[in-house]
């Protein structure tokens, strides 16, 4: 048997500090009008006795829960399998921690989870959302926007029918598709291939628009579409080969597919990079350094990414309150940069 141990309450505080229960509760509590003298007494008493506020009785006073939700459109094995998601999420902690928010992680493994997650966004549970991985299909967006909550999206939204314009954090996925070609056509290589990421998100069409409007008028052979998994890569390296076997050289759309393409290629006797250049994209630590060779790839901060959609989503709730409160509509694209490795 274990003895409970009762927890301090809010008469304990005032009784040790001396004030009455109303000044406690709003020094705890974060209001105004309290002389700092008797704030500092509070937070003394506080520190003393090891009081706790009590969350449920704080929400009804600043309605806020200090907590937001973190919401992946993708089922579990695949988040847990993509480092992508934990540079994402540990930028998103960091931020959250920062200033004391909890971080509520849902996952949709099929759209029955998508009412599910709706409803719980609606349930006046967090404070707002944070988004990211949709599809383009996804009724997700019209069914947060119903619930009323706060959000920021990670990666550049593709979906109309809102009264509002979605804030969102991405990176320039076009302009670091460019600059993968045009470090391959740098190269002396004149057969370069696309291998897509998942067409029914717009990171994956970004990045294949970027390499058309480099290539120009290419082949419809020297384009196969994968969808951002290792197994999406070998399988799209192989249509590739069968197609055009004098390739020189291929853009992936992501590090992940780049080591089902490095893969392949070992196996058909391609050396990379002498008779095939790769180039990936995201610069996924530690995997773009531990490939054989190590992989030429576009950097995006993905972390930074995380921080800022947080930051955004927390700034917005401080400036405002109810359902419309966030910042205004508008999208933040972050740089790409070239990382010039063993594979290109």
């Amino acid at each position: 048997m274990t003895e409970t141990v009762s927890r301090p309450t809010l008469e304990a505080v005032a009784a040790r500090a001396g004030v009455s229960r109303a000044t406690v509760s709003r020094v705890v509590n974060g209001g105004d009008g309290v002389r700092e003298p008797l704030a500092e007494r509070v937070r003394r008493a506080v520190e003393e006795l090891g009081y706790v506020p009590n969350q449920a009785a704080r929400s009804l006073v600043t309605r806020r829960h200090d907590a937001v939700a973190v919401v992946i459109a993708e089922p579990e094995t695949r988040v847990f399998a993509d480092p992508f998601f934990a540079h994402q999420l540990r930028g998103i902690s960091k931020e959250l921690t920062a200033h004391d928010s909890q971080l509520v992680l849902l996952l949709t493994e099929g759209r029955d989870d998508h009412a599910r997650v709706a409803r719980y966004l609606a349930g006046g549970h967090v404070d707002g959302a944070l988004v990211f991985s949709l599809h383009l299909d996804d009724p997700l967006p019209g069914l947060i926007h119903g619930a009323g909550v706060p959000t920021v999206f990670g990666g550049r939204p593709d979906w109309g029918g809102s009264d509002r314009e979605p804030v969102y954090v991405d990176c320039d996925n076009r302009g670091g598709a460019r600059e993968a070609v045009r470090h391959l056509i740098g190269l002396g290589r004149t057969r370069i291939a696309h291998i897509t990421g998942a067409l029914d998100q717009t990171s994956a069409v970004d990045r294949l628009d970027g390499f058309r409007d480099v290539v120009g008028d290419v082949d419809p052979a020297l384009v196969a579409r994968g969808d951002f998994t290792p197994s999406g890569g070998e399988r799209a390296m192989r249509e590739l080969l069968e197609r055009r076997p004098d390739v020189d050289a291929v853009f992936v759309a992501n590090d992940l597919s780049a080591l089902g393409v490095l893969r392949v290629l070992r196996e058909a006797g391609r050396r990379v990079p002498e008779d095939v250049a790769v180039i990936g994209f995201d610069d996924m630590l530690p995997i773009a350094e531990q490939t054989d060779p190590p992989l030429t790839t576009i950097r995006q901060d993905i972390e930074e990414m995380g921080r800022l959609m947080a930051r955004l989503l927390i700034r917005g709730l401080e400036g405002g309150t109810g359902a419309d409160a966030g910042p205004e509509g508008s999208g933040v694209v972050l740089p790409t940069t070239v990382v010039v490795r063993g594979s290109a």
